[in-house]
């Protein structure tokens, strides 16, 4: 099979040894639609320039749909020795137009070429990534409306700290999407440039016009460097950030659940559906997707690194070492948005244990510093009342007696201040903006209901949340 650049080497046939080791169709042929997009392009800046005559151009034209007929219904063939995507395109371009078809590669590079497909590849998933997120984001809502007064206890430090709204807290999550999609769009936006016409790394002789390529692919510019174009990684090093980041959230998320599953706490059960068995003991229900979301975290980050560690020694322009931003790229899509579709159908169905979570949220210490603050209120300098009320949390647990007794029997608090350990009354305390009480919470839902209507509009999305 010959290559594309088989003239130089005369009738050597590349090693065997060397197309094993170089050969990227394995994963680049995910890339043909946007190798046929840029093809067809570049065939109209070259009728556009005058150097390819119109006829010949449509008959590349006509040649290039019919093979992304023959993608769309996996009828495209692959032969034994073709390198890359880029390498079969213009193979059966050239098969279906003749003549006309040898000219598709004229004043183009596959340095260009493949940086120009994985921009347009990146700028539709990155998208579609943003969309999932905000189906989960919606998710996290309907829960978190749903979810009324409930409340549980809010942890630091993994330890009972305040009580707050279960809404709020599914919120939180929420909010910290939120930035994910500016994230992605972020990144989105700087893939938006076009290489196409940067050639091998220097441009090219031929009047090509790169502004005009750039506008019939949908780019929001040209580039400004022929160097810089070929050799640009970064949008793929931000894609991989933004997605290692969501793989964090994800991971997040997924380790309250472990917890809160768990016996230990009780505090959700999950659904069958998504939750998985032992092969060996009868009574497990585990929740394995959330655990799957904790430990590909890893992955993502360890991507990202990588991908990383590839870029950093480069000189400029073009190095093969580049063929190796696609299958972190790839795998780092494909991973987290299963993750997130998954995530939301385990959060949609999951049951929530109410009775469980007010129990752990109930506890009098959980209100020790609303004592403090109900002293700091009255006058008394915020530390002199920490002191105060730290020493009868501790007098209460090493003598075991009710906090409540020795706050009524204390003549800086009394009886008055006995009412706030009264199981609930601690998170209708919490009335600052953003807070975890209902009247912070009421305003939180509501806000966050208008940023997802309002991505969901920039998104594409139409649907009210």
């Amino acid at each position: 099979m010959a290559t594309l650049w088989q003239g130089r080497f005369g009738e050597t046939d590349p090693a065997e040894a060397l197309l094993d080791y170089t050969v990227s169709l394995g994963y680049d042929k995910r890339l043909a639609l946007d190798d046929i997009a840029g093809s067809k392009a570049h065939v109209a800046g070259l009728v556009g320039a005058g150097i390819v005559v119109e006829s010949e151009g449509g008959i590349m034209q006509a040649a290039l749909d019919h093979v992304r007929e023959e993608v769309l219904t996996a009828k495209l063939e692959f032969h034994p020795g073709e390198e890359d995507i880029h390498s079969v395109v213009e193979r059966r371009v050239t098969e279906l137009a003749g003549r006309a078809g040898a000219q598709l590669h004229a004043g183009r590079s596959r340095n260009d070429q493949v940086a120009t497909d994985l921009r347009l590849f990146v700028k539709r998933e990155l998208r579609q990534v943003a969309r999932n997120v905000v189906r989960l984001q919606k998710v996290l809502l309907g829960r978190a409306i749903e979810a009324g007064d409930a409340y549980l206890p809010g942890y630091t430090h993994l330890q009972r700290a305040q009580p707050v709204l279960l809404s709020h807290h599914l919120l939180a999550h929420g909010w910290s999407f939120a930035r994910d999609v500016e994230r992605l769009e972020d990144a989105r936006r700087r893939a938006d440039v076009s290489p196409l016409g940067a050639g091998a790394l220097a441009g090219s002789s031929l009047a090509l016009d790169p502004d005009r390529t750039a506008a019939l692919l949908g780019f929001a510019r040209r580039f400004d460097n022929s160097l810089d174009a070929v050799s640009d990684r970064d949008f793929v090093a931000e894609s991989l950030f933004a997605l290692a980041l969501i793989g964090v959230h994800l991971s997040r998320l997924g380790e309250e659940l472990v917890l809160w599953s768990s016996e230990e706490f009780g505090f959700v059960t999950l659904a069958d559906a998504y939750s998985t068995g032992s092969s060996m003991l009868p009574q497990k229900k585990n929740p394995d997707i959330a655990e799957l979301a904790r430990g590909r975290s890893g992955r993502l980050i360890g991507e990202l690194a990588g991908f990383m560690a590839t870029l950093k020694g480069l000189p400029l322009s073009y190095n093969r070492d580049l063929q190796e931003d696609k299958e972190p790229l790839f795998d780092a899509l494909d991973q987290t948005n299963r993750g997130l579709s998954a995530l939301s159908g385990l959060l949609a169905t999951a049951t929530w244990n109410l009775a469980r979570m007010r129990q752990a949220a109930d506890t009098p210490f959980a209100c020790a510093v609303d004592l403090a603050e109900w002293l700091v209120a009255a006058g008394t300098p915020f530390r002199e009342a920490h002191a105060i009320v730290g020493g009868l949390v501790r007098d209460a647990m090493q003598r075991h007696v009710p906090l409540d007794e020795l706050v009524e029997a204390h003549p800086a608090l009394g009886g008055d201040a006995v009412s706030l350990l009264e199981p609930g009354t601690a998170v209708l305390r919490r009335t600052t903006p953003g807070g975890a009480g209902p009247v912070p919470v009421r305003a939180q839902i509501e806000s966050f209901k208008e940023l997802i209507n309002k991505v969901e509009l920039e998104l594409g999305g139409l649907s009210q949340a």
